[in-house]
């Protein structure tokens, strides 16, 4: 039976008349589903989700107890009902639709019967993939990122796979790897680097980026690293469907020997899987091997941040992680990768040579700076907005006030106190008030501009601006401690 929602009410279909097709026929009404049916309703969804959660949280038990262990029967966890319902609830309502058009809603319409079909399709083989559509996004650098939209079965599919696949690799997945995994974040990962240069003895840091790292990746080395874990030959034919469904990208569908599409979910977890074996194993043994001193490692994806207490180490390190992604068909990109001297001795050292104010170098959005406190002069690192990006941003701010010009000012108002919160919670660390309140005064101006043009000129002054600025526009605001407090170390 269907059932629709109408605000927080729960609307049951009364029975359909029998004479639909005659003129006059009485229409289909709703009726307010009893509060006891919705309660049982609930309690059985919540049960559903507790027994998925039971038999994940089983076989990442096994995962963990024994590392060696291939797990052999894995498929019938993807397409058991309850988990690809919670899959498909968790899949974003407002999202693109892929290649098939296929939005969330209209899946919903028919949601049991589509998934029993879906399930029935992965149980006995006829399951088949679909093309991923091509879509660009601007960078900051001005250039292109392709992102690919998959279709909404092979998104619901694909949760399902992730989140048994996860139970078995958060068993192994290193302690400096932060990204896209569950209950870790940007921030936990510039946490761990701010506790790390801090505390440790760092003195020179390397930052590098693999260049082109999702188009690259070997899909023949992916599916090894997978087998090691899964033995399970459905599960690893899934992800080959995946990888081999092809790119639609201006009408035509291009297939590709290596890479993963970005965007899709299933691709965040083949990256971390494949970096797993290729870059954290070789780092934690190089670590314990060969540095002659302390090393600290913080990696997001494909971008790495590594603390060395010695240049000879750094230098080293580089030349060998050079070799180790050539192996497997990487290479680190020239541009954004760079070893500089950096830390709490960085700046006297620098002065006594005569040599300027310690480099920079960038991380997950913000450029992270050599300086000291105000109170009593100690080593300090301040972290600032990437100018670069915080440029972009304002740029695609003022575009969206362009095409919302005409809009009510409440309406517009809302929409941008939104995006100005999202910014503060996540660039509102210590040392990056300003920055803060330079973004707030862009979009300030800018919005001004856009209330001229649609009136008479100097109808809105600033005096008025400002009464908006003050309903709309929050002031910053630091939405993270310092790393030390927070996560109770001591400097």
């Amino acid at each position: 039976m269907n059932v629709c929602r109408k605000s927080d009410r729960t609307i049951v279909p009364k029975k359909s008349s029998n004479k639909l097709d005659k003129e006059g026929a009485e229409k289909m009404e709703g009726r307010v589903m009893p509060k006891e049916n919705k309660r049982q309703q609930n309690m059985l969804r919540t049960q559903r989700r507790e027994s998925v959660q039971s038999k994940l949280q089983l076989i990442h038990q096994i995962a963990k107890a024994d590392k060696k262990i291939r797990f052999t029967t894995l498929m019938h966890h993807i397409y058991n009902i309850d988990m690809l319902r919670l899959s498909y609830l968790e899949i974003k309502r407002n999202a693109a639709p892929g290649v098939d058009k296929e939005t969330w809603e209209s899946y919903g319409r028919d949601l049991e019967n589509n998934l029993q079909d879906l399930s029935q399709k992965l149980k006995c083989g006829a399951y088949r993939a679909k093309p991923v559509r091509r879509v660009y996004i601007p960078k900051a650098d001005g250039k292109q990122r392709p992102l690919g939209v998959t279709a909404l079965e092979d998104k619901i599919v694909q949760r399902a796979a992730v989140a048994v696949m996860n139970t078995i690799y958060e068993a192994d997945f290193v302690g400096f790897s932060y990204g896209f995994r569950p209950k870790r974040g940007q921030h936990q990962a510039l946490d761990a680097l701010y506790v790390g240069i801090s505390t440790k003895k760092v003195n020179y840091v390397f930052d590098a980026d693999i260049r082109d790292f999702f188009n690259k990746i070997s899909r023949e080395w992916l599916v090894k690293f997978i087998e090691h874990r899964i033995a399970d030959k459905r599960v690893v034919r899934l992800i080959q469907k995946w990888l081999n469904a092809g790119i639609l990208e201006d009408g035509k569908v291009r297939y590709n020997e290596q890479g993963t599409p970005q965007g899709s979910s299933i691709s965040p977890l083949l990256a971390n899987v494949f970096l797993h074996y290729v870059y954290d194993l070789w780092v934690q043994h190089w670590r314990k091997q060969k540095a002659r001193g302390e090393v600290i490692v913080v990696r997001y994806a494909d971008d790495t941040v590594v603390g060395f207490q010695y240049e000879s180490d750094a230098k080293q390190f580089r030349e060998e992680l050079e070799e180790r992604l050539l192996r497997f068909g990487l290479e680190l990109h020239p541009e954004k990768t760079r070893l500089i001297e950096y830390g709490r001795y960085a700046i006297e050292r620098r002065a006594r040579r005569r040599e300027g104010k310690p480099k920079t170098f960038t991380f997950l959005g913000f450029t992270h700076i050599c300086g000291k406190r105000r109170k009593d002069g100690k080593f300090a690192i301040l972290r600032h907005t990437i100018k670069k990006r915080m440029r972009v941003k304002i740029s695609e701010i003022k575009s969206e006030l362009r095409r919302r010009m005409h809009h009510p000012i409440q309406e517009v108002g809302r929409w941008l106190r939104a995006v100005v919160i999202g910014h503060y919670r996540y660039y509102g660390v210590p040392s990056n008030y300003k920055a803060m309140s330079k973004f707030r005064d862009e979009i300030s101006v800018r919005w001004l501009r856009v209330l001229r043009r649609r009136g008479q000129k100097g109808l809105m002054t600033w005096k008025k601006m400002n009464a908006l600025l003050n309903q709309w526009l929050p002031r910053p605001r630091i939405c993270h401690e310092y790393p030390n407090k927070r996560m109770g170390v001591i400097i």
